[in-house]
């Protein structure tokens, strides 16, 4: 009988009926998606549009990134409804089986922690432009320096704030996130229109690129920024409304909104530095300009909000590991439980460690935002066409719906294998 309900249902409206005590709305939902993807790669995004050759070719590489990119959150949508799992590893490897969920869990590790990389760096540039607009001498005192301040934050913070077992997605703290995100668009925006004429850039948006190379280049940025697609298989079984209908509405409205504050930060800022602007929009401006300092300590809260979130979503693939590998082990009962703080906080610590210290040792933020965006397109486009692929083996759809889908998975994976092995070869040969 519960073959046949599921059966009759549209394939937009099919609940998830594996979600304990859902409770998220459909606007927690957008909220939450805008706070995922409204990060640190909003700082990079006039920088790419000076290296895609201007604004034109900038935009027509989102416009077709923007289509893989909802369709990528809805297929997450429905295989979460397919498989009945509630973790993005969980629904890889329920619907494509064991060794590609291994691979999943790698490259979802491995995401997170460059994720949480780019995250520190950010911090702590922004962290030595406001002791730079707070101490004017020359030269800094050694307290300033930010091989001392990140390390006291991380410390005293970040940590702190890691730890606890499980890290709630609070919606106002999603609100702050995507605040302080619009705010630093609007200042942006405004500042090129406010600053005296001779100090403002004014360079001419090339309608062609230089080489077609250069407009491939952008994509791990436009990837990065985008990227919320780790936690959409989450936040999608923590709505109450689980229907496909619905989720679809929430991955539209959230990327929509997204594409307008990284259209305005990216267009002003470039428009505003031309071809000096830095990797980092905010590096770009002076340190004493009372809005710049305030954009710089918002976003700067953001991001530490944000960093335990993604620092807890790869504790966890950690966590299995270590459930699975002492699994009929005679060692401590103590150990036995991942989430207990035996294990838990030495996890913690390491991540910390680990990250802050990749921070410190990788000075230019485009070099980690070019392997994120690598990884990235295995979340964006591999896995999700993977997904959709083997999902048409469980549900009763006609062979045209069939055929259709199953080619838009395949051309998916095409895709993201393409933009993977291109953005991974430039960002090795740029480190080297």
């Amino acid at each position: 009988m519960e073959g046949q309900t599921r059966g009759s249902k549209g394939l937009l409206d099919k609940p998830l009926t594996a979600a304990a005590n859902p409770t998220l709305s459909s606007l927690g939902a957008v909220f939450i998606l805008l706070k995922s993807a409204l990060g640190a790669g909003l700082l990079n995004f006039p920088w790419a549009f000076h290296k895609a050759g201007g604004v034109v070719p900038t935009f027509l590489v989102a416009l077709v990134a923007l289509v893989f990119l909802i369709t990528g959150l809805v297929i997450l949508g429905y295989a979460a409804s397919v498989s009945g799992q509630t973790t993005y590893q969980g629904v890889v490897r329920e619907l494509c089986g064991p060794a590609i969920g291994k691979l999943c869990e790698a490259c979802f590790l491995i995401n997170l922690l460059m994720i949480s990389v780019a995250f520190l760096r950010v911090i702590g540039d922004q962290l030595e432009k406001l002791c730079d607009s707070l101490l004017p001498e020359v030269p800094q005192p050694w307290y300033a320096a930010q091989h001392f301040t990140l390390p006291l934050l991380s410390v005293l913070v970040i940590l702190p704030l890691s730890a606890p077992q499980e890290i709630a997605f609070q919606k106002y703290t999603s609100v702050l996130g995507t605040l302080a995100a619009c705010y630093l668009a609007l200042v942006i925006t405004v500042q090129y229109y406010l600053w005296p004429w001779g100090l403002v850039h004014q360079p001419q948006p090339l309608l062609s690129p230089a080489s077609w190379t250069s407009v491939f280049s952008v994509f791990p940025t436009i990837c990065f920024g985008f990227q919320c697609h780790e936690a959409a298989v989450s936040i999608y079984c923590s709505m109450w409304n689980q229907t496909l209908s619905r989720w679809t509405l929430v991955s539209v409205l959230s990327l929509l909104a997204c594409c307008l504050v990284y259209s305005l930060t990216g267009v002003f800022g470039f428009l505003t530095f031309g071809t000096e602007v830095s990797a980092d929009i905010l590096m770009s401006y002076p340190g004493n300009d009372l809005a710049i300092v305030v954009a710089r300590v918002l976003f700067t809260v953001s991001i530490v909000t944000v960093y335990p979130i993604v620092l807890f979503l790869g504790r966890s693939v950690m966590q299995d590991f270590w459930k699975r590998s002492y699994w009929g082990t005679r060692g401590p009962p103590v150990l036995a439980d991942p989430s207990g703080p035996w294990v838990r906080l030495p996890l913690t610590l390491l991540w910390v460690s680990v990250t802050l210290a990749m921070a410190l040792f990788l000075p230019d933020l485009s070099e980690i935002i070019s392997i994120i965006g690598g990884i990235s397109s295995f979340f964006i486009f591999i896995f999700p066409g993977l997904c959709l692929i083997c999902a048409m083996n469980t549900e009763p759809i006609g062979p045209r719906v069939k055929c259709c889908l199953e080619a838009w998975g395949v051309l998916s994976v095409l895709v993201g294998t393409f933009i993977f092995g291109q953005s991974t070869s430039v960002a090795v040969v740029e480190l080297l």
